[in-house]
């Protein structure tokens, strides 16, 4: 019997890079596992995950909405409407007899696309937002919008030379599941000199590339707001960006989970591109995400999200229905997650107050905090930091002296990489080096999220890091 090993896994998957969990991440796990130990010599006290949008995680400590926990809470243990009726308010406990009216025991399968009813609620809360009709039945809901992702890029790609144009700096789940369903990602660079905004001479130079490289372009991604960079699409420049899609024959996945992460929404608002396909009454095939990991909600754990199909023909609708039913349905606690963010309390109800309340102060302190460490940033040696108007993260620049890149050199390491891991031993802080995310040669950059608490402490930490980092390696 031929022995398990590396060699006879698919090659496929050896290839898969997933740089928000990689090597910072483990080594951080690493060094919270010496922390419990008296004698840890560790220089700090404790790991601060900085890599990874996860709001709720232990250290960052996001608090969950209540009106979500409530109505969860009740599916969970419907007898609890009975025994504590005192407990919750009168408008949580219609909604939670609404859905289990709908979907009995969140312990049994749902309707492979979703229950019906929270596919309803979507498409209304998509009507309400851009003004257009939305159909239930072009609604799928998923576990997280990255599994949405994956299964259309799975189904879009034909190999062995086919690929889908991706923005630079990207989520690496992009380049991650381009590599497991050997597709071809086509870089496309954003211009970081204007906030990174979306260049379209950028991605028609990619394209001219990748038809001369022989490959067929199948699809054009878009982050919006962008991840890592936090940018936000003007509506010009997506209406520029539906017309190449119908010029090249490519279909747009429209990356949307970070729409209600606006910081400074009256002059940096949100626009989906369902609305601007719609307006343009473009024939131009479309597939939305959202999820609840992000905004507001940051239940992450809970996987719950959708995409939404424009223009789709009926044959291909089958078709992704035949590969979401191969995995029978999505979580149910995730389905009843994105109820509760597409229908939330409204004024006037019981719940409303404390809603309004417990979601303003995470708006509050996700722009509070996005201010206050792009201007910290920008005010060292080295570091420029555009201050993102979306999104959870900032993506500051490093220019790194001389010394520190022939010493990555001789750590084999991308001078961001050594930056970050000298980062992480120092003082605990866990970031994502800009090697993940993709960057032009000769560029360093890393990201980090606008989540922790006590930014005081934790940029302090950043600023006093790197200041030694410097003097160290002669940029001081």
């Amino acid at each position: 019997m031929r022995p398990l090993s590396i060699d006879s896994i698919n090659p496929a998957i050896l290839k898969v890079q997933y740089a928000v969990r990689g090597e910072l991440a483990i080594k951080a796990e690493e060094h919270r596992l010496k922390l419990t130990k008296d004698d840890h010599g560790l220089p700090f006290k404790r790991v601060i995950n900085s890599n990874i949008g996860n709001p709720q995680q232990k250290g960052l400590d996001q608090p969950p909405i209540t009106w979500t926990r409530q109505v969860c809470a009740l599916m969970e243990w419907p007898a609890l409407m009975d025994l504590a009726p005192q407990v919750f308010p009168k408008d949580v406990i219609a909604r939670a007899k609404e859905l289990q009216e709908e979907i009995g025991s969140v312990g049994a399968y749902s309707h492979s696309q979703g229950v019906p009813l929270i596919r309803k609620s979507v498409a209304h809360f998509i009507e309400e937002r851009d003004g257009y009709p939305s159909d239930p039945n072009h609604i799928f809901l998923t576990a997280g919008a990255s599994a949405g992702v994956s299964l259309l890029i799975s189904m879009l790609i034909t190999p062995p030379k086919s690929g889908i144009l991706i923005p630079i700096p990207q989520y690496p789940l992009y380049t991650a599941t381009l590599a497991q369903h050997s597709g071809i990602a086509i870089p496309y660079h954003l211009d970081e000199a204007s906030e990174w905004s979306t260049s379209l001479h950028e991605i028609e130079g990619a394209l001219e590339k990748s038809y001369k490289d022989g490959i067929e372009p199948k699809a054009l991604v878009i982050i919006n707001p962008g991840n890592p960079t936090g940018a936000l699409l003007d509506e010009h420049t997506q209406e520029e960006l539906v017309k190449l899609c119908e010029k090249h024959s490519l279909v747009l996945l429209a990356d949307e989970v970070y729409q209600s992460n606006l910081h400074r929404p009256e002059s940096h608002p949100f626009t989906s591109f369902k609305k601007i396909v719609r307006r343009m009454n473009s024939p131009v095939p479309l597939f939305s995400f959202h999820s609840i990991s992000k905004g507001v909600q940051g239940e992450c754990g809970r996987r719950g999200g959708y995409f939404e199909c424009t223009n789709i023909p009926d044959a291909i609708l089958s078709l992704i229905y035949k590969m979401v039913s191969v995995g029978l349905c999505p979580p149910l606690t995730g389905q009843i997650g994105v109820d509760c963010m597409v229908r939330p309390p409204k004024p006037g109800d019981e719940s409303y107050p404390l809603w309004k309340k417990e979601t303003d102060a995470i708006h509050a302190a996700l722009a509070s905090r996005t201010k206050t460490m792009a201007d910290r940033l920008n005010k060292l040696p080295g570091v420029s930091c555009v201050s993102s108007p979306g999104a959870l993260y900032l993506y500051p620049k490093l220019e790194l002296p001389e010394g520190a890149i022939e010493a990555a050199k001789k750590a084999g390491k991308s001078p961001d990489t050594f930056y970050a891991l000298q980062l992480l031993d120092e003082t605990g802080i866990c970031v994502v080096p800009g090697e993940g995310f993709g960057k032009k040669d000769g560029h360093n950059y890393y990201r980090l999220t606008c989540l922790c608490p006590g930014v005081e402490e934790y940029v302090g930490a950043l600023e006093q890091f790197h200041l030694n980092f410097m003097k160290k390696y002669g940029g001081l």
